[in-house]
């Protein structure tokens, strides 16, 4: 699996993933964990399974 997250990217990821996470055990909504859960795993691994069905690179190559 090749890179295809940038830094920006997956800054934007944790935020929103921590802010998911927060309200769905907060409430206990068992898809917005969900949802959570994978955001911060795709910033963690720097990959998306999505983006590269759609041909998206968000991370710049040296």
């Amino acid at each position: 699996m090749e890179k295809n997250v940038g830094n920006i990217d997956r800054n934007i990821r944790y935020v929103i993933s921590a802010l998911l996470l927060a309200y769905g055990f907060y409430y206990w909504i068992w898809w917005i964990i969900v949802i959570g859960g994978v955001l911060l795993l795709t910033a963690i691994l720097g990959y998306c399974g999505p983006y590269k069905l759609l041909g998206i690179d968000t991370n710049k190559k040296r």
